[in-house]
């Protein structure tokens, strides 16, 4: 669906194992930016292309206009069907060159971040022909600049997009919502990084990866509410860690999960990966300080 003007939001479901026969069902969404060509924003997972080509003919334009696309971060629910994108449409790869490892290797990906299915999530490893830097300025044609603004913290290479004129903001998975499973590296980093978007003015369309598009006083009210997510989570981490002191991380998760209301099917090693990094800094109490 047209979710800003000349941007379209295409909705992929997958599931993600969290341990043997057992699944949870997620989605994730890949953006398309209409010019005079066309600029893809993730292109989710495994199989994920005929979803993105079906909407794009419905829209009346040819996949193979497709030439460019922009990988926000290496995670296999944003690049685990690009491999098939880049064949069919030959188009240009762009992402951080901090994630650019990951992408191009995703054995490396699953040795250093396990996830249980991830092969069936990536078709395989794809080349990044364009190394993103903060501040880079993409010219995607009749007028319409995408830039790109590093947010580190979710992964080391996470990288937003503002999408100029018109404010249009592809946060992706930098901006957490209250209360949602956490998943991320570098709990202070990513603070740091909302922070940056926050400051950023003029947005009035906020497009996350996993939630619904955003508009006017909401998109800087939810930069506020992921910003609060960190804070709430990492009290009540302090706060199982403060009565139970000799919890290995499985059991402090366990309880961590069920104070925030989640199912105990979310306790999977990258949920485990972003409860340490809270760990990490549990000597401070106040993360939202002045930085």
């Amino acid at each position: 669906m047209e979710v800003a003007k000349q941007v379209h939001a295409v909705k992929i479901p997958f599931k993600l194992a969290v341990a043997p026969g057992k699944t949870l069902d997620r989605f994730v969404y890949a953006y398309l930016i209409y010019g005079r060509k066309i600029c893809l924003v993730d292109s989710g997972v495994s199989s994920s292309y005929a979803v993105i080509s079906d909407y794009v003919r419905q829209t009346g334009r040819d996949p193979r206009d497709i030439d460019l696309l922009v990988l926000t971060h290496a995670h296999p629910d944003h690049m685990g069907g690009g491999r098939t994108v880049q064949k069919e449409t030959r188009c240009q790869v762009a992402a951080h060159a901090l994630d650019k490892p990951w992408i191009e290797d995703v054995d490396l990906q699953y040795r250093e971040r396990p996830i249980v299915n991830l092969y069936s999530l990536v078709e395989g490893p794809l080349k990044v022909d364009r190394d993103l830097k903060d501040g880079d300025t993409l010219d995607l044609g009749e007028d319409l600049l995408l830039k790109v603004i590093h947010t580190p913290g979710h992964s080391r290479g996470s990288i937003s997009l503002v999408l100029e004129p018109g404010g249009v903001l592809f946060s992706a998975d930098a901006i957490p919502m209250r209360g949602a499973v956490p998943i991320y590296d570098d709990v202070l980093t990513s603070i740091d990084s909302i922070r940056k978007l926050k400051a950023w003015k003029g947005l009035k369309t906020l497009l996350a990866s996993w939630d619904e598009a955003r508009y006017g006083e909401h998109v800087y009210s939810n930069i506020d509410q992921g910003l609060l997510h960190f804070q709430e989570l990492h009290d009540k981490v302090r706060r199982v860690k403060a009565e139970s002191p000799e919890a290995d991380l499985t059991a402090l998760g366990s309880r961590v999960l069920q104070a925030m209301n989640l199912p105990p099917t979310a306790l999977i090693p990258i949920v485990l990966r972003s409860l340490e990094a809270h760990l990490r800094v549990a000597d401070r109490e106040n993360l939202l300080g002045k930085a």
